[in-house]
């Protein structure tokens, strides 16, 4: 296809039309629900609204990779130039018949629309929360009334929806880019982290909301939970990563058995090829079919790390148990824990089943939101921080447990 066609600006009024209606049954849900309730009110429910269908956008973003469908219509935002695939009949047929069994076909061409049409629905409710807290905030500004608590201006700090959008609309670029550099690894490895990154953002702000609504702070904990906290996030964004490498390159199925990979502790791996991240793919960098080992080293890595992730996720959700508050956290980090670890086991052992891959995407970014949640619900202990400066300053430590958990 020639790459002036890969971008037909055509059908854009059209998608973004299905992406208001969209849009408007969670608008107008939201809004009658919350009745009567300030505006601050429906933004923290359309926000909780907004993180959910985020989620499951996440969701069915695997569900069309899963599928093959990343390029059932391949080029963007429309179908062959068209607001959707019924428009695009002949083409997709004429593709089909050249490939039956190639990435074109009537099916999969819907499950990219629906895709898009959806994602484009999530642009549109991340523009009205953007667009709404800054009317929230400039009307008080005008107005000089007194704000809702005294923590309003952390919770409708209207520069945090105002960066969920520009990311959102960054997340459609990497979209468009999925399309037209024909499943580029690195750049749909991106566009999984660029959804979680979104999912975060999202969950902090509902959080914020929460917060702000029971009038309540963050729960103080150790500096050493903490830093626990933060270290086993990277930890897990870092396997979120690996875990889209691999199956951006289809390298599930380099091993197929557990806990040994062919037979072997520590099969044959070209890690070089495997890790360099800037080919098509299939190939390495110069053009060259990628090896069978490559495949082998990208499954191999992520499933070695993810062994440390169940680790640190497992001390983490026993410590996290210890305060009362941040319970609810940790029993959901232990439970979505064995969630990953059997569907990982699934999809290993039982050949790759899409019900499979679908909740090990999702229950990557649900351990994601809850650590995201767990870090807004909490914060350093000041008093214990204090003490530790204290004592050093001394040359001594009278109470080295002073601090929570």
């Amino acid at each position: 296809m020639d790459t002036s066609s890969l971008y037909d600006l055509t059908p854009i009024a059209w998608l973004m039309a299905a992406g208001v209606l969209i849009a408007l049954g969670p608008l107008v849900w939201v809004w009658r629900r919350n009745a009567g309730a300030g505006l601050a009110r429906r933004l923290h429910a359309l926000t909780v609204l907004t993180l959910f269908l985020t989620f499951d956008l996440t969701l069915f973003g695997a569900f069309t990779r899963l599928t093959d469908s990343g390029l059932g219509c391949p080029d963007w935002p429309g179908c062959y130039g068209n607001a959707s695939p019924a428009g695009a009949r002949h083409e997709i047929a004429m593709a089909q018949s050249a490939q039956p069994t190639g990435p074109v076909t009537h099916s999969k061409a819907w499950v990219e629309m629906v895709h898009r049409y959806l994602a484009t629905g999530v642009g549109v409710l991340i523009f009205v929360l953007a667009v709404a807290t800054w009317v929230v905030r400039l009307r008080r500004a005008w107005t000089g009334a007194p704000p809702v608590d005294g923590r309003d201006h952390a919770t409708l700090n209207a520069w945090w929806p105002t960066f969920t959008l520009f990311w959102v609309s960054l997340q459609g670029a990497f979209g468009a880019m999925t399309v037209t550099w024909k499943l580029f690894p690195a750049i749909v490895t991106l566009h999984l982290l660029g959804a979680i990154v979104l999912l975060a953002l999202l969950c902090f702000q509902a959080v914020r909301y929460r917060q702000a609504a029971s009038d309540r702070l963050p729960t103080p904990v150790s500096p050493a939970l903490r830093n626990s906290l933060v270290a086993t996030t990277v930890l897990l964004v870092l396997q979120i990563a690996m875990g889209g490498w691999v199956s951006t390159n289809y390298a599930v199925l380099a091993c197929t058995q557990f806990p040994t990979c062919q037979d072997s502790w520590w099969p044959a791996m070209n890690f070089a090829q495997g890790f360099e991240i800037w080919r098509h793919l299939g190939v390495t960098g110069d053009g060259q079919p990628l090896d069978f080992s490559a495949l082998t080293a990208i499954h191999y890595a992520h499933r070695l790390m993810a062994y440390a992730v169940f680790v640190a996720l497992g001390v983490l959700a026993w410590r996290l148990r210890r305060i009362d508050a941040l319970r609810p956290q940790a029993n959901w980090l232990a439970g979505l824990a064995l969630l990953q670890l059997a569907t990982g086991l699934g999809n290993v052992l039982l050949g790759w089943p899409l019900a499979a891959a679908v909740l090990h995407t999702g229950g990557a970014a649900a351990l994601a939101v809850v650590l995201t949640w767990a870090l807004c619900e909490s914060r350093r202990d000041a008093a214990a921080l204090r003490s530790r400066a204290s004592d050093n300053a001394t040359g001594h430590n009278n109470n080295p447990r002073k601090a929570t958990a």
